[in-house]
């Protein structure tokens, strides 16, 4: 009888040591140097300026805008003349990859059929809409098969990377100066 009251009694006790080390724990602050430093705001930003600013920056939109009609000026593929005459240019191959809000254009392995142990793969990335050489940058990979488990790919710097900027620049040129002709018209 005597061991089950000290049973009784030490659960008393650890109930009781359970409550206040939980009512001490929920007490407790966080440390200053754990605290987030609070951001100063200089005014207070009123909903309405705000977007107002934001369709003035033209990242939302108005219902009196949505109606107004006006130019609006669309990028599409067809209108970029480096796109179009890097697509021209390379229709022979085919693409696994194209992606124009990218900026990027990725062949499949190509093989010319004379050398059946040797492809390669060409990537475009366009870094402006610019018809200059240094808008774009090309990337040819050579994969060169001894067995069809064993190939190795290199990234190679030959002829090819040159003769197909300059025929893009070349195509691009021709492309742009007949849509500038059109747009007289």
């Amino acid at each position: 009888m005597l061991n089950l009251i000290n049973y009784f009694s030490n659960m008393k006790l650890i109930n009781f040591l359970t409550i206040l080390s939980i009512i001490f724990l929920s007490s407790c602050s966080v440390p200053k140097w754990a605290k987030p430093e609070k951001v100063q705001r200089k005014a207070p930003i009123n909903a309405k300026e705000r977007a107002r600013q934001n369709v003035t920056e033209g990242r939302g939109i108005s219902i009196s805008g949505a109606f107004k009609k006006g130019s609006t000026n669309y990028e599409f593929s067809t209108s970029n003349p480096m796109w179009r005459a890097s697509l021209e240019i390379i229709d022979f191959i085919p693409l696994t990859t194209v992606d124009y809000s990218g900026g990027i254009i990725i062949t499949d392995w190509y093989n010319d059929g004379q050398n059946f142990d040797e492809s390669i793969k060409i990537t475009l990335r366009f870094l402006s809409n610019e018809i200059r050489s240094d808008s774009i940058k090309i990337i040819v990979h050579n994969k060169k098969c001894k067995t069809t488990q064993s190939c190795s790919v290199n990234e190679i710097d030959s002829n090819i990377k040159m003769e197909l900027r300059q025929s893009i620049l070349r195509k691009a040129s021709l492309l742009e100066k007949e849509s500038k002709k059109k747009k007289k018209k």
